[in-house]
């Protein structure tokens, strides 16, 4: 479960303000719901990824006895 910010809260940042679960989260959300976004949807959506790009993406590709490959958006 997300425990964290709204996108109501959110919306009001800009995306070099949010946290790297943040991103995480809206990210996972909104690219399930791609087919049925809106432009505006879209648009917030591109600029998520733009942002984990420039962030050097996601870490936490490979597992090891601390954690598994997914990352944890609490």
């Amino acid at each position: 479960m997300y425990v964290g910010r709204d996108m109501t809260e959110l919306s009001m940042m800009t995306k070099k303000d949010w946290q790297d679960s943040e991103l995480a989260y809206f990210h996972h959300s909104l690219q399930q719901m791609v087919p049925y976004l809106n432009v505006e949807g879209q648009s917030i959506h591109r600029e998520i990824v733009e942002e984990i790009e420039a962030r050097g993406g996601l870490k936490r590709s490979e597992a090891d006895y601390t954690h598994g490959t997914r990352m944890s958006y609490d």
